[in-house]
């Protein structure tokens, strides 16, 4: 009966009142808060995981090559979209380039001075000479009408929409060049037409 503690009625701790604008609990501690956050690195499922990425990439992809062939603007990579790029391909494609119709006849020459040396060599000495002028030429004749491209992209340009976003006329410039079937995205318009 010594030792024995006394019966004290347990009294309960006061409640304080939540303050307006306070949590209404304690701070969490430290360890509590970074066990929170804490999460695997690697994916349970990695193989799902690996195969499902890959079959939205592949749809992504095969929807972006589908829009380059109709001309979807909204489904295009996003380096061939806005009006300021659907207006140079328009300007582009509606003339007649340069460069669209010299690339095919230098692939063709250079196939030739190929060829010529294994089957006539005495021949080709005469026309190597006449190839070399015709192909220094050309380039000379698309260098010259990438100028005039341009000037003619970089006024149309500014006329309708005040200035000049950096790489249009590089744009232009890099459609201009190329065989025009085989142009991304392809031409809506044909030779001669106004831009839409």
């Amino acid at each position: 009966m010594i030792f024995r503690k006394r019966d004290t009625p347990e009294t309960p701790e006061p409640t304080q009142p939540v303050r307006p604008g306070s949590k209404g609990r304690p701070t969490r501690t430290r360890k509590e808060a970074e066990a929170a956050r804490r999460r695997p690195l690697v994916v349970d499922d990695r193989k799902e995981a690996r195969k499902r990425d890959r079959a939205r990439a592949s749809k992504e992809r095969a929807e972006a090559q589908q829009a380059l062939m109709t001309g979807d603007e909204k489904k295009m990579p996003l380096q061939h979209r806005g009006p300021e790029r659907r207006m140079v391909r328009d300007l582009v494609d509606s003339r007649r380039n340069v460069a669209e119709y010299f690339f095919p006849i230098a692939l063709i020459f250079m196939l030739v001075a190929l060829v010529m040396p294994l089957i006539k060599p005495d021949l080709y000495v005469t026309m190597s000479t006449g190839m070399i002028v015709v192909l220094w030429g050309g380039i000379l004749l698309c260098v010259i009408d990438s100028l005039v491209l341009r000037r003619h992209l970089r006024k149309r340009l500014t006329e309708q929409f005040g200035s000049v976003e950096r790489g249009l006329v590089g744009y232009g410039i890099m459609r201009a060049i190329q065989i025009r079937r085989f142009r991304l995205p392809r031409a809506q318009i044909k030779h001669g037409e106004q831009p839409r």
